[in-house]
């Protein structure tokens, strides 16, 4: 048998639960009893959101309408971290959902982002059709929170 060069599997679950700072540039306290608040905020078509996105702005380019609060909504993350084989994945325990909303401008992407950070840095970009909604609820189903399919997942 032979070594094989890798990034273990636990530290990916770890990176997720943020156990390992590596240097404390940046690093805010954190306590692992105290989850973070995620949230998911709405971009139009407008937007150049992408891998190089590092934080929310709340830039010209979010919908706005009726019933739609500025930051988007609150994601629940109620399932720990997981991994199967190399992969470590973690997926929202419940859809998104944006109720009782009129987004009569366009949008094609959500920016999932920490607003509990200062910086409300961003973890990552989602896109799909453009979308617009009048008067009634915009839902994004997660997937199953497995190795193939979660939505967040480290490989």
């Amino acid at each position: 048998m032979e070594n094989t060069q890798a990034m273990t599997t636990s530290v990916k679950v770890d990176l997720f639960n943020a156990v390992d700072a590596f240097n404390g540039t940046g690093v805010p306290a954190h306590t692992l009893a105290t989850a973070d608040v995620f949230k998911a905020a709405l971009f139009t078509a407008a937007s150049t959101l992408n891998a190089t996105t590092t934080s929310y702005t709340g830039a010209i380019t979010e919908v706005s309408g009726s019933g739609y609060t500025s930051g988007g909504v609150t994601v629940t993350f109620g399932t720990a971290p997981n991994s199967s084989g190399t992969t470590s994945f973690l997926t929202p325990s419940a859809s998104i959902v944006y109720s009782s909303v009129t987004l009569s401008t366009s949008f094609d992407a959500m920016l999932l982002y920490n607003d509990t950070n200062s910086g409300k840095n961003s973890v990552a970009v989602y896109t799909f059709s453009p979308q617009t909604v009048a008067s009634g609820t915009f839902t994004l189903t997660m997937p199953v929170n497995d190795a193939s399919t979660g939505l967040l997942r480290i490989a």
